[in-house]
């Protein structure tokens, strides 16, 4: 890269400002020029904290905030933030940012541009869906409105009502801090168990465990109006059999891609809506345009397909990946397997690879193993129970996914078989894991050992 040039950050969240940090540890000012844009008023914060914010586990906001504009721009990066970027124009190089504050509009030329827009929640058509009182949760500004909402009911009355539409990773979480602050929660989804994201019989341990904190569930129901009263609040969540009053809706219905700008400027895109890139997080088929973090897809290692997986983890490996290659070394994020963790209240959620479905869709035949365990040694205080089910490839043996659900201890698990899975180990390569092993921290087979033989096992009697 030659002197005097200009990178252009869109969005100044984790991946923008991880790439916008790693190039310029890389350049200095005078090599390299960064100006990142942010629609918002904050920069490099975890929007996947805001749920134990609204709970109470987090006293403040600023706790969710790594990094703020003063900060990067103390460190030669020129953040503008509340300006938005409304188009791309690759043929002359230059993007035409507004500022909310002004209105003015203006074009800045780039020589290397990052799109780091992130995703968007998703917000039904239905009627009401917009109403005051019903809240989605992307951002901090969207976490301010709905903890201030939180509180105002609260204390103007007694055990308020809270509908919690979507019962994946937010959703749920959502619904533990509501009742967390004293509300009343119901939370409805057209599927027919909460976190689609595990197997039925691995899900169904979650809506128990929604049930026992004192959750009304109502799982097969698909919303189909928000009711408002006459000041134009949202007082009730309609589905096509039952009425269900609220003073309060938080949407956790999930996220897409945002990549209204990238589709506009004629930038490639996948199946599900993200931007398409190379290993170096370079825009397919376009030199100096780079993406990275919730707008794009990522490769499936065990598939070969993309998928769209909005995960900070991911957002900022990417950023790192981008600002290493702009500031002129050599970095690449070669894709995922699927990781992921949540709780609800006390029980831990875990999972990694492919669900039944979703190997079956991907033409693999394949074994499954289910086994009953504890975090423990069965004799220590505090063992907890947990069930892991393990999928493996028919024949080959070659692990293809892990869930694991269980009490405390047992989330974290799922790492060794993210690493197995990106290793491409078979399930009788894992039962001769050297895992650590003492009565405090697990039985003398693990959890995950235990369910790798009985996989093993299932591999064997069917080859």
């Amino acid at each position: 890269m030659g002197a005097g040039q200009r990178m252009v950050v869109v969005g100044g969240d984790a991946a923008g400002m991880s790439a916008a940090s790693a190039a310029r540890r890389l350049r200095r000012p005078g090599e390299l020029e960064i100006v990142a844009f942010e629609r918002g008023a904050f920069t490099s914060y975890s929007a996947c904290g805001i749920p134990y914010w609204v709970g109470g586990d987090v006293e403040s906001r600023d706790d969710l905030i790594a990094r703020s504009p003063e900060e990067h721009r103390a460190r030669g990066i020129d953040v503008r933030t509340r300006t938005e970027v409304t188009r791309i124009d690759l043929d002359r190089r230059r993007v035409l940012a507004r500022s909310a504050d002004s209105g003015e509009e203006s074009w800045t030329p780039f020589d290397e541009l990052v799109i780091a827009t992130g995703a968007r929640p998703l917000r039904p058509p239905l009627p009401g869906v917009d109403a005051p009182g019903v809240h989605g949760v992307q951002s901090l500004s969207d976490g301010e409105a709905l903890l201030a909402e939180v509180d105002r009911l609260r204390d103007a009355a007694e055990a308020p009502r809270a509908v919690v539409v979507g019962a994946g990773y937010i959703g749920v979480e959502m619904a533990e801090a509501l009742v967390r602050r004293g509300y009343r929660v119901t939370v409805l989804d057209r599927a027919e168990q909460p976190m689609a994201t595990l197997d039925p019989d691995m899900g169904e341990l979650v809506a128990e465990a929604m049930r026992g904190m004192g959750i009304t569930t109502a799982m097969g129901a698909a919303v189909t109006e928000v009711e408002t009263g006459e000041d134009g609040r949202a007082v009730a969540v309609l589905t096509e059999e039952e009425r269900y009053p609220a003073e309060l809706v938080v949407l956790g219905l999930g996220v897409r891609p945002e990549t209204a700008l990238a589709r506009e400027a004629g930038l490639p895109l996948g199946e599900a809506g993200g931007l398409l890139t190379d290993l170096a997080q370079r825009v397919r088929g376009h030199e100096g345009v780079w993406a990275g973090g919730d707008c794009v897809e990522v490769t499936d290692l065990l598939t070969g397909g993309t998928r769209h997986v909005a995960l900070g983890t991911h957002a900022n490996k990417q950023g790192q990946v981008i600002g290493t290659n702009i500031g002129g070394g050599y970095a690449t994020f070669p894709g995922v397997v699927g990781t992921a963790v949540s709780k609800v209240c006390d029980l831990e959620i875990a999972r990694t690879g492919l669900l039944e479905q979703q190997a079956a869709d991907a033409g693999f035949r394949f074994v499954t193993a289910t086994v009953e365990s504890t975090s423990r040694a069965g004799y220590f205080p505090g063992a907890a129970p947990m069930r892991v089910k393990m999928l493996a490839e028919h024949r080959t043996g070659r692990l293809l996914g892990v869930q694991i659900v269980g009490r405390e201890g047992a989330a974290k698990r799922v790492d060794v078989a993210a690493v197995a899975l990106t290793a491409g180990m078979t399930v009788e390569q894992m039962t001769a894991l050297d895992l650590g092993y003492a009565p405090p921290f697990a039985p003398v087979w693990d959890p995950v050992l235990v369910a790798a033989r009985k996989a093993t096992a299932q591999v064997r009697a069917r080859a």
